[in-house]
């Protein structure tokens, strides 16, 4: 497990229209403005919270 692969996910999109869950899930994910980026390992949780959020953000896989 400990060499789990890390996923880059950059904000790229304004929560501010979306739904209550979209900006919730935003900030789980440690996220709330345009342009900051957090790196998560890539789980099946992430995965769906970006997914759900997909519209808003983009992705990167680091190596």
């Amino acid at each position: 497990m400990a060499d789990r692969k890390k996923i880059e996910i950059t904000q790229t999109g304004s929560g501010i229209r979306q739904t209550k869950r979209q900006q919730e899930t935003l900030r789980a994910l440690g996220l709330g403005r345009i342009g900051r980026t957090v790196v998560h390992s890539n789980e099946a949780s992430i995965i769906g919270m970006v997914k759900k959020v997909s519209h808003l953000v983009s992705v990167k896989e680091q190596e």
